[in-house]
């Protein structure tokens, strides 16, 4: 089980990191304009901060 909670982990942040850390800063802005305008990033920001936390552990 704890296998597939790191596994699952490391997955959303390999996408966190496509999206986030290896994009520019036009891209960065846009997709957190996204999120905060249809209020996804109250549930996905601290998702990804704890996957992000599990996978580099």
């Amino acid at each position: 089980m704890a296998s597939r909670i790191k596994r699952i982990a490391r997955s959303i942040d390999d996408v966190t990191r496509a999206v986030w850390d290896e994009s520019g800063p036009l891209t960065k802005a846009v997709v957190l304009v996204l999120l905060v305008v249809t209020a996804t990033a109250i549930p996905l920001v601290p998702i990804a901060l704890a996957a992000r936390y599990v996978a580099n552990r």
